[in-house]
Order: structure tokens, then C-alpha cells, then sequence
């Protein structure tokens, strides 16, 4: 069958819309949308058209997206400069939220705005991946609150959260919510009540090196970065903008094409996740069954490494992955995991790009049981459905 592409999760691959407009991009957009002769004014119009088309999908204002140069400098954008405007209103560095599942751009955030004096309260999960909102929504009440952070779906099991709940929450207490819409924007409705949005566009089928924040008007905001001649409405520097027609071409078409490829998508990992516990011993299905996204399956192969078995499936031509990004840099297990209290090792996550075929997912499963069987054996592990 040649190589099946399974981490869409990480990249989803580009569609023709999208190349469409990053190569007149190319061709008209080269310009300084700054200045004011011909061609400026050329690259500031399709500037101005890409944010109105991306604004669009999240039911903002144009004037409220703005665009970065990875969905991970939007969240850090959008964290810390909540954190930067509101420390004197707040009378001292602040209080932030964010659940133990968060995505490590914003873990990581947190960590850099904790250093600089700001209070982290990190609210746990439950099995299925769902915050905690009892939780959650006790940390918001906290005194100098000055901001709450959830994702809008986990990146890597794939669970969606109750935003729009915690929102109300969020609303009540007057603090401003940032949701991280990475693994979501152009593939689910969005959830309402966000104060900030981040999003990626290589996850909706975009070019790579394109992030959106978007930030509501009425949100305290001030940039974190050292100042910068550029318009408040892009990230500092020269904008690529062919790379960000490309990205809100793709962001239009996805989500056009969103509700069709939700149902053929989900109908797949739903035969992933019923076939797995059957043909494959002593395998833990992770996230919610239910309440997930359409396109992400993930399990945990127990007595086995996770690494060791996304590099046996490759060799048998199925691109997958294996918890997070930055798990595997560091070889340190994944942390949604650990918050979840599931099993960390022999993991990998199966995400499914839009148009993949019934034989893909079928040659998969037919493929999977013999290569842990083999692993298994060959690591010295115990015999299928054993038990140490």
C-alpha cells in the first residue's frame, strides 16, 4: 500500500487550497505591508484579507487576530501578556490557572511567568482526560487571578474539554480564559466564552510557520516582547505572509469541509479503539470514548516502548507517533499521561488525516498485532495476554 501517513495530530498534509494561495503569495504578497507605495499597499490588502478570513472561522474580529510564527509563540504571546498587563492591576505578579494536560507551550509559559514571581495553580484531571472543574474553578477564585488556560481538545489523547463551562466560570470571576484550539480550529465547532484563542496553522492542513492569537478586544494585553515598529495586529518582524494566505485559505476550506469529515473520520477511530482490546493483548485504550476529537486514537501497549514500536511500524510503512513532542526529545513519559494516572509506556497515537481510506485503517490493524507480538518476544516479554 505504499506509506500510510497516521500523525495528522502533528501535521496535518497541506491541501490544494492552501498551496494555491501560498504560491500567490509568492507572487504578489513579497512586499512590506507597512509602506505605502503600490506594492505595500498590495501586501497590506491580502494581509488584511487573510486575518478577515481567519477571523471568520473563529467568530471574531479581524482586528483581533493576530498572526505569529507557531501556534507555540502564539499561546507564549498570548500567556505572558496577560500576565505583563496585568501585574499592576493585580497589584503584584498575578495568579494563573491551566489544567495538567495543557500542551507544553503553555506549561511551559506558566513555568516562565512563575519565575518572574506569578502563582501556577495546576488543576489535575480525571482518567478520561477532563479537567477537574471543581478544581479548576476553585483555583479561579483564588485573590489576583489574572488569567485560566484550557485547551479546547488534548493534543494527545484526543478528550475534549468542558470550555465553554469553565468559561462561565472564568466570566463570573472576571478573569479572562485562553484557549489553546490547537488540535480543534477547522476540525470541531469551537467552544465559546475564550477571552484569547491560539491556533496552528500546519495542524488544519496550512503551511508550516503560521500561528493565530486571537484576543478580544476588551482583554488586558500588553506585548511581553521589547517594542517593535510593526502593527500590533502581526507577531514582530517581517511578516511571511505567502505562508499565512496559505494558512487561512486552508483554515477556510477545512472548516467548510468540517462537518463530512468528522463523520468519516470518527466512524475510522472508532473502529480502531473497538478492534484494538480484541486483536492486540493487554492494550489500554486512552481518553474519553465519547467526548473526543474525530480524528485521534491513542493506547498504550503494556511491556513494551513506545519509541521501539512507532519505529516498527514505520519500517512497515505506518507513520505514527508516540506520546508528545517533547517526551520523546527528553525521554521522559508523557505528561497528560501521568496526569491521567494511565499507563505511560508502550504508547503511541494514531491521528488521521482527512481522505484516508477504510484499506488504511484495515491494513493497519492487520498489521499491528503481529509487529507487538514480535517486539514483545523479542524484548523478552510476557506471552501474549501474560501477565508479570
Amino acid at each position: 500500500m505504499g506509506v500510510v501517513y497516521f500523525d495528522a495530530a502533528s501535521a496535518e498534509p497541506m491541501v490544494p487550497e492552501a498551496a494555491r494561495a501560498l504560491l500567490a503569495g509568492l507572487e504578489d504578497g513579497w512586499a512590506d505591508p507597512v509602506r505605502l507605495h503600490r506594492e505595500g499597499r498590495r501586501a497590506r490588502l491580502l494581509l488584511d484579507q487573510a486575518r478577515e478570513r481567519v477571523a471568520a472561522v473563529l467568530s471574531c474580529r479581524a482586528d483581533e487576530v493576530t498572526f505569529t510564527a507557531s501556534g507555540t509563540e502564539a499561546v507564549h504571546l498570548g500567556v505572558l501578556g496577560v500576565v505583563e498587563a496585568r501585574r499592576s492591576a493585580a497589584r503584584g505578579a498575578g495568579h494563573v490557572v491551566v489544567s495538567a494536560v495543557e500542551h507544553s507551550s503553555v506549561l511551559n509559559a506558566g513555568a516562565h511567568a512563575e519565575r518572574g514571581g506569578t502563582a501556577v495553580t495546576v488543576a489535575g484531571v480525571g482518567a478520561d482526560g477532563r479537567v477537574d472543574m471543581a478544581a479548576f474553578a476553585a483555583a479561579l477564585r483564588r485573590e489576583r487571578t489574572v488569567l485560566a488556560c484550557l485547551q479546547s481538545v488534548n493534543q494527545e489523547v484526543g478528550t475534549v474539554q468542558p470550555v465553554e463551562e469553565i468559561a462561565a466560570e472564568c466570566e463570573a470571576a472576571g478573569v479572562p480564559l485562553l484557549v489553546d484550539a490547537a488540535a480543534s480550529a477547522g476540525r470541531m465547532a469551537l467552544p465559546g466564552g475564550w477571552s484569547l484563542l491560539a491556533a496552528s496553522g500546519h495542524k488544519w492542513g496550512g503551511p508550516p510557520g503560521v500561528g493565530v492569537l486571537a484576543i478580544r478586544r476588551r482583554v488586558r494585553w500588553r506585548s511581553p516582547l521589547p517594542a517593535d515598529e510593526w502593527p500590533a495586529q502581526s507577531a514582530p518582524g517581517f511578516p511571511n505572509l505567502p505562508a499565512i494566505m496559505g494558512a487561512a485559505a486552508a483554515l477556510e476550506a477545512f472548516d467548510a469541509g468540517r462537518d463530512a469529515a468528522d463523520a468519516a473520520l470518527r466512524r475510522l477511530t472508532s473502529q480502531i479503539r473497538e478492534r484494538l482490546p480484541k486483536i492486540v493483548p493487554d492494550v489500554v485504550v486512552h481518553g474519553d470514548p465519547v467526548l473526543r476529537a474525530p480524528h485521534i486514537v491513542a493506547f498504550s501497549c503494556l511491556y513494551l516502548d513506545g519509541e521501539a514500536l512507532v519505529t516498527e511500524l514505520d519500517k512497515a510503512g505506518f507513520s505514527v507517533s508516540s506520546g508528545s513532542a517533547c517526551a520523546s526529545e527528553t525521554g521522559q513519559p508523557s505528561h497528560v499521561l501521568a496526569a491521567m494516572g494511565a499507563v505511560t509506556h508502550g504508547n503511541v497515537r494514531v491521528s488521521l488525516p482527512r481522505g484516508t481510506a477504510q484499506e488504511s485503517v484495515t491494513a493497519f490493524l492487520a498489521a499491528l498485532p503481529g509487529i507487538v507480538g514480535r517486539l514483545r518476544e523479542a524484548m523478552g516479554q510476557p506471552a501474549a495476554g501474560g501477565r508479570r
